[in-house]
Formats: C-alpha cells, sequence, structure tokens
C-alpha cells in the first residue's frame, strides 16, 4: 500500500515538471523569435515574390546589422550573384575574409562563394587560381567538382581527366566523362589529320567505357579517312550493341563505306534492316535517297511508306508527299505541295533533339548538354514535342 501511494504522488510531480519545462522552452522560442531582425522576415518575403532587388536590400541592411551572422552574409552573396551584381558579391566576400573575427574553418566556405563570383563575373583565371587553393581543405570536393566545370568550358581535357579521375568513388566513377574527354581529344587529332595520336585516344576511351558510342564513331572515321572502309564498318556496327539508338548517326557512314567497296546494294539492306528492327532511327529520308538513287523511285516510294506506316512522323509524311509529287495531276500536285510546305514548317518547328536530363531541347545535337552540362544525354533521334 505504501508503495502505490508513493506512486500516486509521483504522477502529479513528472506533470507538473513536464508543463514547467514547456513553459520555458516556449519562452525560449518566443524570445529568439522576437530577437530576429524585421528585415530578415521583410527578405523573405520579397524572395517568395520573386522581388530580388527588394529582397537583397533587406538582407543587406540586416546583414550591416548582424556582421557576425555568417550565413546569412553568404546568402547575400549568392542572392548578389544570381541577380548579375557580382562585383557587390566578390566585394562582401573579400570584406568577409579581411575580417579578423571569421574563424579559419569558415574562411574556405567564404573562398568557395568568391571563386563562383569569379568565374560568374567571367574571370576564369581567378577562380581557378581561388579554387585550386581549395583542393586540399574542406571545400575539396565541391572545389574539384567547380574545378572540373571550368576545365570542361576552356576545353582543357587533360586537366579534366586528371582531376575526374581523382573525383572518382562508389557512387560516382566519373569513368562516363573521362571516356568523352577522351573523345574530345581524339576528335580534335582527327581534324589534324594526326590518326595514329587519335587512336591512341580512342583506345583510352575504350579503356575508360567500353561501351562509349562516341568512341565508336570516331574509331569508324580514323579507318575510313586511312582507306578501310572494312574496319570503318565493323565499328560503326558496333553501336548496335553499344546503343542502338546512336545508328541513325551511322547509317550515312556505314552507306559510305559500302558504297566505297562497291557494294551499295549490301549498304542498302543494312539500312532496311536497321529501319524495320529500329523504327525510331531518322533513317528514312536516308533511305529514300539511296534506294531512289540505286533501285529507282518506285522501290523509294514502296520503302518510304513502310517506314512511314511503322512509325509515323512529321518528317515521314512530308518525304512520302514528295515521293509521289511527280505522279499527281497538276491541280492535285498544288494541293500536295501545300500540304507538303505545312508539314515541313511544322516538322522544323516541332521535331528537336532532347536532354533526358533537363528536358532542354535543341534542334542540333550536342554531346555535351549546355544547360545541365550531363554528357551524352542529347537524344540522337529528334522527337515531336507537344
Amino acid at each position: 500500500m505504501d508503495l502505490d501511494l508513493w506512486w500516486l504522488l509521483l504522477f502529479p510531480a513528472f506533470f507538473g515538471l513536464g508543463w514547467f519545462a514547456a513553459r520555458v522552452d516556449m519562452r525560449a522560442v518566443l524570445k529568439q523569435a522576437m530577437a530576429v531582425p524585421s528585415g530578415f522576415f521583410k527578405g523573405l518575403d520579397a524572395l517568395v515574390d520573386d522581388k530580388t532587388d527588394v529582397a537583397a536590400g533587406a538582407l543587406a541592411e540586416v546583414a550591416r546589422q548582424h556582421p557576425d551572422a555568417l550565413e546569412l552574409q553568404l546568402t547575400l552573396g549568392k542572392l548578389y550573384r544570381k541577380r548579375g551584381e557580382n562585383d557587390r558579391a566578390i566585394r562582401l566576400h573579400h570584406t568577409m575574409l579581411d575580417s579578423t573575427e571569421l574563424a579559419a574553418e569558415s574562411r574556405d566556405s567564404v573562398r568557395f562563394e568568391l571563386a563562383q563570383d569569379f568565374r560568374k563575373a567571367g574571370l576564369i583565371d581567378r577562380a581557378e587560381e581561388t579554387l585550386v587553393k581549395l583542393v586540399d581543405g574542406n571545400m575539396s570536393l565541391a572545389a574539384r567538382k567547380e574545378l572540373l566545370d571550368i576545365y570542361q568550358q576552356d576545353r582543357d581535357w587533360q586537366k579534366a581527366i586528371e582531376l575526374a579521375r581523382g573525383l572518382a568513388s562508389d557512387s560516382h566513377s566519373f569513368l562516363h566523362e573521362v571516356a568523352q574527354f577522351y573523345c574530345e581529344l581524339a576528335q580534335a587529332e582527327l581534324f589534324r589529320s594526326n590518326y595514329a595520336a587519335a587512336r591512341e585516344f580512342v583506345k583510352a576511351a575504350f579503356n575508360a567505357n567500353r561501351k562509349c558510342v562516341r568512341a565508336s564513331l570516331i574509331a569508324g572515321d580514323i579507318a575510313f579517312a586511312e582507306g578501310d572502309s572494312e574496319a570503318a564498318i565493323a565499328a560503326w556496327q558496333a553501336i548496335e550493341k553499344q546503343g542502338y539508338e546512336y545508328l541513325s548517326m551511322a547509317g550515312e557512314r556505314l552507306f559510305d563505306a559500302y558504297e566505297k567497296l562497291g557494294r551499295p546494294l549490301d549498304g542498302i539492306a543494312l539500312l532496311r534492316g536497321y529501319l524495320k528492327t529500329f523504327p525510331q532511327l531518322e533513317l528514312t529520308d536516308l533511305l529514300y535517297q539511296k534506294v531512289a538513287t540505286y533501285e529507282g523511285e518506285e522501290k523509294a516510294l514502296e520503302a518510304v511508306r513502310e517506314a512511314v506506316h511503322g512509325r509515323p512522323s512529321l518528317a515521314g509524311v512530308y518525304r512520302l508527299i514528295e515521293a509521289q509529287m511527280d505522279e499527281l495531276s497538276p491541280d492535285k500536285r498544288m494541293d500536295a505541295e501545300l500540304a507538303r510546305t505545312v508539314v515541313m514548317k511544322n516538322a522544323a518547328r516541332l521535331t528537336m533533339h532532347r536532354c533526358k536530363c533537363c528536358n532542354f531541347r535543341s534542334r542540333a545535337f550536342f554531346w555535351h548538354c549546355p544547360v545541365c552540362g550531363e554528357w551524352e544525354s542529347l537524344t540522337p533521334n529528334r522527337s515531336e514535342i507537344h
């Protein structure tokens, strides 16, 4: 009975202590909230409304009142940079670095922001110089990634390769990017007709990524330039296993190689087979032209009709109309010409390459997306954008 009585007395005591602790916590929270300057909330409200000029002014005033608020100062610098006020961002970060009160562990964060200011302002050399000093500090990973972006922007592929290999980890090997960097070097040597050097860079690209489609394209280009059409065909046909959607980029190359060997009909048969197996490939126009040249207009019309019925597209319909123009009477030809013109305009406007990472759209194909910076992310076959 004594034990039960003690338990009954303890329950109200625990309840009272909990109520008292909650009151203390709420008072502390309210006190902290009242201590936050009103300009801070004004700045946040302006940011929500996308009024960056008002937000910058309000946060700048708060930052002057609280010069020791590191996160606030860094946020203000980012806001200046976003608004294109790079000179203000640079001055702000220089002022922070000149302060003797800035903690040593925070200096690298400020220097990293300063490097981004320099880069945004077009002062790439100063940005690189600042980032190089951070590669061994507590901002090492971020600095290395920023440097990698700079080296790609400057097309300094050797430095990019070295840095990317140093960034490799279990989560991201960077071998995909390294292969592309070697392909850039190979492409440059190919343009100079330095085939031996180009071949070595292609080999290095394959060592980094055996499925590198671009390396196969360049390997075939090297062999074809040296007069070895058989080797070129073998290199380009390897793309079917690496990434069949890129066969549309190798289609004309393959036909040219077969034509050079005196076997154009084999080239046409290969294009027919690809288009039948992979109807999404942009090979209809090429197939029509080659069949018309070697087998006649009637066979070409059959080929394009089969391709368009297999996978309807504006570009295919345009070619289908054009293939039948000569068979129409003058009146019907005028109607067909009008339809062909409308289809052509819409095909040019609506068919685009699309980045699978950021959805960037372009009429031109890029190996390196100019928006998100991903490699081999643009679709090699244009799609109709709705």
